[in-house]
């Protein structure tokens, strides 16, 4: 089984302002945000950096970078930022202005009052945090923020760059051999550009006051950058989340069956048979060796042990892409018991 820690390296990276100690205070906060918020397409005469670093935005003066809007500006020039905070205001406002790119595509400028929250170019598209967490509580009723962890936090957290939310139904606890899970989710957005939009499911069976997440199972995760067809990720997300509902509600005992057959039954009796049968799945030689040997140090060779051993190499890939790949071989492995 998995142990999760995303919720647990949010907790130590946010401050106090950024904690929300309910969804709905955490989507009020999101909603007012996005009303306070302007985006502005601007062709590249439009932005003016003036001596002291301030910035006019087609002729509205007065406006300051914040510090990451800034470093997008300084991506987008190709200079560095480190060099450009040792020169002075004069001579950096200068640089910037001189090697900003001069596309004749126009720059889409996100600001809230005089501040520049982000800078980007034509293909962006923005994903309001609002909207997905109100995917979230509608496709998720009775879910709400786990156990308060060490300091106050709840698992929901919203600040100047980005937006987590953890959350768990503290009702939907179910008995798989002696063994008790609840299902949960962690979602995540940036409304400037700083992180992909995601989602997380799965099934666990405790979380600390650190919020790592131990013992999880059936591990999803699914996640999408902010293009052309970021919005269709609000679907994914009623989905994802309507299918942990659905395990909790009206299959729940379908669930229990399939993990109860899946700790029962063997995919074969020893590492040779059981390779085959892996690579059937489309497990390359390489990951199934060290799902083999994951498996042997805990209950051999049952659908269960090879599905949880797949999923905590899952959890050590750097890219989402590979995560996902491994989530669909082990789903085709619990359609074997299901």
């Amino acid at each position: 089984m998995a142990t999760l820690t995303r919720a647990h390296e949010e907790l130590f990276k946010r401050d106090p302002d950024e904690r929300y100690a309910t969804l709905p205070e955490l989507i009020d906060h999101c909603k007012a945000t996005r009303e306070a918020a302007q985006d502005r397409w601007l062709d590249h005469d439009q932005i003016n950096i003036t001596s002291d670093m301030n910035v006019v935005l087609d002729g509205d003066p007065d406006h300051q970078f914040c510090d990451w809007s800034f470093s997008q500006l300084c991506q987008m020039a190709g200079v560095s930022r480190s060099t450009i905070n040792r020169l002075s205001h004069k001579t950096a406002s200068r640089a910037l202005q001189e090697t900003m790119p001069t596309s004749e595509k126009p720059f889409q400028v996100l600001t809230s009052g005089n501040r520049i929250r982000s800078i980007h170019g034509v293909a962006y598209t923005r994903l309001w945090n609002e909207e997905l967490l109100a995917a979230v509580a509608e496709a998720a009723p009775g879910f709400t923020a786990p156990q308060q962890a060490i300091g106050g936090s709840t698992g929901l957290y919203c600040g100047e760059q980005d937006m987590f939310a953890f959350l768990i139904d503290p009702t939907g606890w179910i008995e798989i051999n002696e063994q008790s899970f609840a299902p949960g989710f962690f979602v995540w957005n940036s409304e400037v550009g700083r992180r992909t939009v995601g989602i997380q499911t799965f099934w666990f069976q405790k979380v600390c006051r650190n919020h790592i997440v131990w013992d999880a199972v059936q591990v999803i995760e699914t996640s999408r950058r902010h293009t052309a067809r970021v919005r269709d990720f609000l679907d994914v997300t009623r989905s994802a989340v309507a299918g942990l509902v659905q395990q909790r509600d009206a299959r729940r005992d379908g669930l229990v069956k399939v993990m109860e057959r899946a700790m029962r039954e063997k995919l074969g009796d020893d590492a040779e048979t059981v390779m085959k049968q892996l690579q059937k799945h489309g497990v390359s030689r390489d990951l199934g060796k060290q799902a083999i040997e994951l498996a042997e140090r805990g209950n051999g060779f049952t659908i269960f042990s090879l599905v949880d051993a797949l999923t905590q190499l899952s959890q050590r890939m750097k890219f989402i892409g590979d995560r996902t790949a491994i989530d669909m071989k082990v789903s085709s492995l619990l359609e074997l018991v299901a």
